[in-house]
């Protein structure tokens, strides 16, 4: 373990702790956090600790999934705010289970040791049980996700968890943030890495150079620009009353006819099984990431109704669905990032993709 005491702002105001800092959306809650007057100090929970600077932040070396000594990096905080999560390797779900799941439940733990009072977890849609897609869902729809997928195997058992930590430490506000899909220029590359792999051609989605987009039967989620989610975690982690659980999504929902206006392309009605049977097919021989089982859920995921983040956070999304989405693929052809490890940019030495699939798409942190 390894800490760097040095932090940059004054020490007057709420100190909030941000365990997985340095990702898609830790790093826009740092910033939102770092532009609110309240905010005194902010801790960032990183494995590897960043170039990046941002106000008012310090830095603290620490693997959820092995590290037993959160407590202390969490003592005299007014909030922590759990973002850390491996969405990798796909082929590997006991890595994952040990930071998703052991990893969250030590955080949990620390923060009731350390008497935090309050713990904002970054949940996801992806911890929904199967629902509509023709209307929204409130908060109230059963989270038992989708049972095959390990993503949202992990996300539902966590809320169970939260269900009895509740119970155990009712002097603690908890709240459960369940975003939709979170895009950014700046994580773009992340994403590539992580969903995509080393294969896709970039330059393709450039607008008018895709010819069609697939129409597949269940395909209509919801997205939002992680700043947004970003603004949603500030405000519940400065609050003193929000807890509870909070959609968080923006208009519209995206089906194949958005995202064949965003690139200048035709939607064209498919079926679904040779669709699924082709990422199946990349998936096993290890040259795409994501799982057919995680394409399946998010076939299933139900559209969520925000209104609750709307109305009790005083939250209001400045970005489209749309504008998100085409922020990421701004980003895809920028090959953009950021100067932390997990949102390392295209600037990858020759022969990085190269090694993507050498050392296993799909096998890797």
């Amino acid at each position: 373990m390894a800490a760097q005491p040095e932090s940059h702002g004054a020490r007057d105001g709420l100190r909030i702790v941000v365990v997985g800092a340095t990702g898609n959306v830790g790093t826009s809650v740092v910033q939102a956090l770092a532009d609110d007057p309240a905010v005194g100090s902010i801790t960032g929970v990183a494995r590897r600790i960043p170039e990046w600077r941002p106000a008012k932040t310090s830095w603290v070396s620490a693997d959820v999934g092995r590290e037993e000594g959160l407590a202390d990096h969490f003592a005299g905080a007014d909030a922590v705010i759990h973002l850390a999560w491996l969405f990798q390797p796909t082929h590997r779900p006991v890595v994952t289970w040990r930071t998703n799941v052991l990893g969250s439940i030590r955080v949990f733990r620390a923060a009731a040791d350390a008497s935090v009072p309050a713990l904002v977890y970054g949940s996801s849609v992806g911890a929904y049980s199967p629902g509509p897609k023709s209307r929204p869902v409130d908060e109230s729809w059963p989270t038992h996700g989708w049972p095959e997928a390990s993503y949202t195997r992990e996300k539902a058992y966590l809320e169970r968890v939260l269900d009895a930590y509740e119970r155990e430490h009712p002097h603690i506000r908890v709240v459960r943030m369940r975003p939709g899909f979170l895009f950014k220029e700046a994580a773009a590359s992340e994403q590539r890495r992580l969903f995509a792999g080393p294969f896709v051609p970039q330059r393709l989605l450039r607008p008018g150079l895709l010819p069609v987009v697939p129409d597949l039967p269940g395909l209509r989620f919801q997205a939002l620009h992680t700043d947004d989610a970003a603004e949603a975690y500030r405000l519940a982690a400065t609050s003193a009353t929000a807890r509870g659980a909070f959609n968080l999504a923006a208009e519209p929902a995206v089906d194949a006819h958005v995202l064949a206006r965003l690139l200048g392309a035709r939607p064209v009605r498919l079926p679904l099984r040779p669709a699924r049977t082709a990422l199946a097919a990349g998936w096993h021989s290890h040259l795409l990431p994501a799982s057919p089982e995680l394409f399946d859920a998010v076939l299933r995921l139900p559209l969520m109704d925000a209104s609750r983040a709307r109305r009790e956070l005083a939250w209001t999304p400045r970005w489209s669905a749309e504008e998100a989405i085409e922020a990421f693929l701004n980003g895809l052809r920028r090959r953009a990032g950021m100067d932390t490890a997990p949102l390392a940019g295209g600037g990858m030495p020759a022969g990085g993709r190269l090694r993507e699939v050498l050392t296993g798409v799909g096998e890797h942190p």
